[in-house]
Order: structure tokens, then C-alpha cells, then sequence
């Protein structure tokens, strides 16, 4: 359901949210999450340009979370490369379908309830989880 560049973000972030005081280098950043350098390097900048990160020039730098992790949802990250597409009209353009159709209607909720799950889920509840996991990196 996500894009592969919503996932990429997410384990991004969610990252540097589990080091908060610390800059990650992209380098380390993308061996911690797994995700190749270069489609990593264009997800940190689509980030950086909405203001969630921000890069530190120079020796000792890096990425690092410009907001607190109590403040970031999943929402807030996964809109920022790839929002989530909901329903608003008839997808094929019918003229008759002033409302939307039994089936794009189910769509469009699932769509809303996604939104919903994902807006209710802040970085914080991720990387302060009880879990021995640490979500989506090494």
C-alpha cells in the first residue's frame, strides 16, 4: 500500500528519531536502514524541503530531526513523499456518478482509515516503544 519512497522516509526518520541529540550521516543512515545511498540522499532532501530535517554541512555532521518526535506522525512523513490519494471524484470520469460508487466509496474509506491509523502514530510512540525492536532499522 505505501510506495517504496513512503518506506524509505519512514525508516529514515524514524532513525534519527531514535537518535535524537545526534547528527546521522547519510552514509550511516543508509546502512542502518537499508535503504540504497542515492534514492536515500532524494528522500532526505523531499524531507528537508518540508522542514522535518535538516542537514549539518562538515565534519561530525549530518541529518537530524528538526521537530520533536511527539510532533512527526506516520502521516506527516508518508504526505511529505507520496501522500496517500484519496477519492474525491469518479476515476473513470463517469458523468452519471455525481457521488462516488459503491466500490470507489469502500475505497475511499479504507483510504480515510489509513489516514486516520497513521495520523494517530507519532515518531515517539515508535522508537518509545516497549518492543526490543527497534522499528524500521538495524
Amino acid at each position: 500500500m505505501l510506495s517504496k519512497t513512503a518506506e524509505y522516509a519512514l525508516r529514515a526518520v524514524a532513525c534519527l528519531g531514535s537518535q535524537p541529540d545526534h547528527s546521522v550521516s547519510a552514509d550511516s543512515l543508509a546502512e542502518q536502514t537499508k535503504v540504497p545511498r542515492r534514492y536515500l540522499t532524494r528522500v532526505l532532501q523531499d524531507l528537508a524541503a518540508a522542514g522535518l530535517v535538516r542537514s549539518r554541512p562538515g565534519p561530525g555532521g549530518g541529518y537530524e530531526l528538526c521537530q520533536s518526535t511527539d510532533k512527526v506522525t506516520i502521516l506527516d512523513v508518508v504526505n511529505t513523499v507520496a501522500p496517500i490519494q484519496r477519492i474525491r471524484d469518479c476515476p473513470l470520469g463517469l458523468k452519471s456518478h455525481h457521488k462516488l460508487c459503491p466500490l470507489h466509496a469502500e475505497l475511499d474509506k479504507a483510504y480515510a482509515a489509513t489516514e486516520a491509523a497513521f495520523a494517530g502514530v507519532t515518531i515517539k510512540d515508535l522508537v518509545e516503544s516497549t518492543s526490543p525492536i527497534t522499528p524500521l532499522c538495524e
